[in-house]
């Protein structure tokens, strides 16, 4: 199987998370916007035109989204390069595309996580297997993916990962495991929590300064506005790109 782009490259994308998504006035986005409806910040050439300001601006949301390459994916592979724009009638197929492709694509993402872990060898067989089905599963027709059950897929792949996750901090003693805890500004600041498990923890707004984070796995935590200014994230599970932009990781 060909090495998969899992990140997103807006330049070869139709601009989908700009039009795709609803947006609700929040602390996450400066206006309302309803589905399927272009952002009023998109340009004619389908970039951003406040790309540069995004956060002083309002639009944080946009800042920490990832679409793990299915964006420049659907517009590229699965719709041959046309868009929305040139093609209205398109439009509809794209859109509802979009979730979809951006699931099996952090899907893929996760797997591949694990892949790289030395620890999970006995698991390797079994995800390189789930990676080549995800990935064959994403290849199909704006119909196939809208029909795509994914949380079967997800439940498929589960427990994989978390055999990977488990194997890989089976020799850390005294782990901690907070699987789907309410940590929700919670003083952790400085605290032993290498090999911890915060499997979609709920972390807001949660203190983690200086804390030791080694081999944590962060497998669907929820980071907005947690503090990780200087913690040692060394060898860190799971943690994607959305997840630490969504964290406080600098001063300023």
């Amino acid at each position: 199987m060909p090495e998969r782009e899992l990140h997103a490259d807006c330049s070869r994308c139709a601009a989908l998370c700009c039009v795709a998504p609803a947006f609700a006035k929040s602390s996450d986005f400066a206006i309302n916007k309803a589905a399927g409806t272009p952002c009023r910040n998109l340009g004619g050439d389908f970039g951003c035109t406040i790309h540069e300001r995004l956060d002083q601006s309002g639009f944080h949301g946009c800042v920490v989204f990832d679409c793990f390459g299915a964006g420049q994916r659907l517009t590229q592979e699965t719709f041959g390069g046309r868009t929305w724009r040139e093609q209205p009638r398109i439009a509809g197929d794209m859109f509802a595309s979009l979730p979809v492709m951006r699931q099996l694509h952090e899907l893929m993402w996760l797997v591949r996580e694990a892949l790289t872990l030395p620890e999970a060898q006995p698991v390797h067989g079994k995800l390189r297997d789930a990676l080549a089905r995800i990935d064959h599963l994403a290849a199909g027709s704006a119909a196939d993916l809208r029909a795509l059950d994914v949380d079967a897929q997800r439940r498929r792949v589960n427990p994989l990962l978390q055999r990977a996750s488990e194997l890989a901090r089976a020799s850390i003693k005294g782990r901690q495991d907070h699987r789907g805890a309410q940590l929700i500004g919670r003083k952790m600041r400085g605290a032993d929590l290498r090999g911890a498990s915060f499997r979609g923890a709920l972390l807001i707004g949660a203190d983690l300064r200086d804390a030791d984070l080694r081999r944590a796995d962060f497998t669907g935590a929820d980071l907005r506005g947690a503090d990780l200014r200087g913690a040692d994230l060394t060898g860190v599970l799971f943690l994607t790109r959305s997840q630490r932009r969504a964290a406080v990781t600098s001063s300023g």
